[in-house]
């Protein structure tokens, strides 16, 4: 599969909530995920390998209830990258903080993998 075929699979697995199905579909076991800022306990913003962002994405899952969600994309560029929005109106479940999440995510991709994601959001 190509970038544009791997970015489309991709939105429509988290439109669908299966974000972890689409980690083990699509991600490559040396995957490289970079946040665009520490997580809030402390921390690197820079998680390695699949079992790391499985954890991550769990973590996130566990920490957040989802009232709502919307992922756009893909937005394909060149051969190896394409982009998705992603907007969330979430509860982090130990604050009880209700808040609108925005965010772009930038895939790379390599053999037919997703190598590399990076987020951008404003904290």
């Amino acid at each position: 599969m190509n970038a544009k075929e791997i970015g489309q699979k991709l939105v429509e697995l988290c439109k669908e909530g299966k974000n972890l199905e689409c980690i083990n579909t699509y991600y490559a076991d040396d995957i490289v995920s970079v946040e665009a800022a520490a997580p809030p306990s402390g921390g690197d913003p820079v998680t390695k390998g699949i079992a790391g962002v499985r954890a991550k994405n769990e973590w996130w899952a566990g920490h957040h209830e989802v009232h709502g969600a919307e992922v756009a994309g893909p937005y394909p560029h060149g051969e190896d990258r394409f982009a998705v929005r992603f907007n969330y109106d979430i509860t982090n479940k130990p604050s009880g903080q209700r808040m609108q999440m925005d965010e772009v995510g930038l895939f790379t991709v390599a053999d037919g993998k997703i190598v590399k994601e990076e987020f951008f959001y404003d904290m």
